[in-house]
């Protein structure tokens, strides 16, 4: 049998379990936090067994960062021919993430859950953050080329920078102009642009 033509072991995943499992991953994960969150509580509120939810994650910390990122759209980072249309189209998709109830929560929720596990923070950074991170490098890297900016800034301090900025604008909201635009001048100042 060829590489081509072989199939997986086992039936096929069922979405609807996963669907099941993300969901009640998140409100054990709001009900009674991280800590006290265990796979068989998941396992029960999902209604599905626990060796279905160990086949799918090796670790509770990589079920929750799964269940969280499961309600966020993927942010792209495209190449629209100039560093501050890729920024706005950022902020935009940024915001429409975070600022719904949902996204505040869902906020909420990575900050405490990576402030009391080491291990979730670890999972979080290397499977979602790190990606966007990278992404975000390749707008900063295009800018270079494009010489909109200087060729001396450090992409990864700005993207950190920028997270804190936003972190911060959903925290405290800026009252004398609107969360974009607040973002939008922090990041002019940051890239000197």
């Amino acid at each position: 049998m060829s590489a081509k033509t072989k199939s997986q072991p086992g039936r096929p995943r069922s979405v609807e379990a996963d669907r099941a499992i993300h969901q009640a991953t998140l409100n054990l994960l709001a009900e009674v936090g991280y800590d006290r969150m265990s796979i068989e509580a998941i396992a029960a509120r999902a209604g599905v067994g626990k060796t279905t939810i160990y086949r799918r994650y090796t670790a509770k910390e990589e079920l929750v960062a799964d269940a969280i990122e499961s309600r966020r759209e993927e942010v792209e980072v495209p190449d629209v021919g100039n560093l501050w249309g890729d920024l706005d189209l950022i902020i935009t998709s940024a915001t429409q993430m975070t600022l719904d109830p949902l996204g505040r929560q869902i906020v909420a929720l990575i900050i405490s859950t990576a402030s009391n596990s080491p291990q979730f923070a670890q999972v979080y950074w290397t499977k979602y953050l790190q990606p966007r991170r990278q992404a975000f490098n390749s707008a900063i890297a295009r800018a270079k080329t494009r010489q909109e900016i200087t060729t001396d800034i450090d992409a990864d301090l700005v993207f950190d920078l920028i997270s804190g900025i936003m972190l911060y604008g959903l925290v405290f909201p800026p009252t004398t102009e609107s969360y974009q635009a607040y973002v939008r001048r922090a990041i002019s100042l940051v890239l000197k642009i």
